[in-house]
């Protein structure tokens, strides 16, 4: 199983989104599980090196800079998510799981 992290402001929404996310992936095949955190806790998290792939929230953007250095230091890719990917509707579901399947690096 390969890990994905979501990096938000409170972590509390993205909660919803990451457990579609996961149950549309599943659904497709893929063994992927999709978590989200609070910006606070999401530094910290990619210093540890947990998840094979973080995205920031587009409401958390103005960290991304520091978070994808973070994530160089640790050797994990950090990547955005799009606003339209950010929505949990199919269609945003849709999008930000095809967005985890091209960031995250193979295994």
């Amino acid at each position: 199983m390969r890990n994905v992290l979501i990096i938000c402001q409170g972590g509390m929404s993205s909660s919803v989104l990451a457990k579609k996310t996961t149950e549309h992936l599943n659904e497709d095949g893929n063994d992927i599980q999709v978590e989200a955190t609070s910006t606070n806790e999401g530094r910290e998290m990619i210093e540890k090196g947990k998840y094979d792939l973080y995205l920031v929230s587009p409401q958390t953007k103005m960290y991304y800079d520091q978070l994808k250095k973070t994530g160089e230091r640790a050797g994990k890719p950090v990547a955005n998510i799009p606003p339209q990917a950010y929505v949990p509707v199919p269609m945003g579901i849709e999008k930000l799981s095809n967005l985890i399947l091209q960031e995250l690096p193979e295994s």
